[in-house]
């Protein structure tokens, strides 16, 4: 017997590289998915893979800025069980994620942060489920130099 997850509501902020594969993945589990992101044409690397539309699909997009509270509002925020924030900037993402959490109370907070530092402090001090890629990208490559060195 397999246990299937409930569906969620996942609101990402970013429709980059990152943020549009995790949207693609968490719409073909079952999830209700809304992206937000200031460039329209962001809306194109959601579909990459998809048999028709991004909206046929069950997805949704608003085209706004993470910081204004009207685009949260209209891109579902009041509904997220799962925010993610991953724009191209550690201000806006920690900015955004803190008020996903403490404005609006969702309890899944995701946010990428590239600074190491700020990634654990953030971690440590706020609760915040935080994503660092430099941090994995420096465990591979020392990863790769112990290898290379045998």
């Amino acid at each position: 017997m397999t246990t299937r997850v409930p569906a969620m509501f996942v609101l990402i902020v970013g429709a980059g590289r990152v943020g549009s594969s995790v949207a693609r993945s968490a719409l073909a589990a079952g999830h209700e998915v809304s992206i937000l992101d200031e460039d329209p044409l962001s809306h194109e690397r959601l579909e990459v893979g998809l048999e028709g539309s991004w909206e046929d699909n069950g997805g949704r997009f608003t085209v706004g800025t993470g910081i204004e509270m009207e685009a949260l509002t209209a891109a579902g925020i009041d509904q997220a069980d799962v925010f993610i924030a991953s724009t191209d900037g550690d201000n806006t993402n920690l900015t955004i994620a803190q008020i996903a959490r403490k404005r609006y109370g969702v309890e899944h907070v995701i946010v990428r942060v590239l600074d190491p530092a700020r990634s654990d402090w953030y971690a440590e001090k706020h609760g915040l489920n935080t994503v660092c890629p430099t941090k994995h990208a420096i465990q591979q490559f020392e990863q790769a130099l112990v290898t290379a060195a045998g």
